[in-house]
């Protein structure tokens, strides 16, 4: 199943996800088969992110949410919060690289 999944920082803890993108970037490429794709939030490209946005294919939300606790981001206190949704492709046979 698709999912998107939505990630709110904690505010003023910029420090927290530079010190654990390496980390993040490496737990990321490790788990590509289920995060397929994932990347930061920001209302300006020169602003510190205020989250983050991932698609996912897992067998379940309890599933995805078990793997997404293991993140470094996660076990390090950055996120205040997250929202798992189902996600529908609108067109199913179309692929992009992005």
């Amino acid at each position: 199943m698709l999912f998107a999944v939505i990630f709110n920082d904690k505010v003023a803890h910029e420090h927290v996800r530079a010190k654990h993108l390496r980390s993040h970037i490496e737990w990321l490429e490790k788990n590509e088969a289920v995060i397929l794709i994932g990347g930061s939030l920001r209302h300006q490209l020169d602003e510190v992110p205020k989250g983050g946005l991932w698609i996912a294919d897992a067998q379940s939300k309890v599933e995805l949410e078990t793997l997404l606790r293991t993140d470094p981001f996660y076990t390090a206190g950055l996120r205040e919060s997250y929202e798992v949704l189902h996600w529908s492709k609108a067109k199913r046979e179309r692929k992009v690289l992005i």
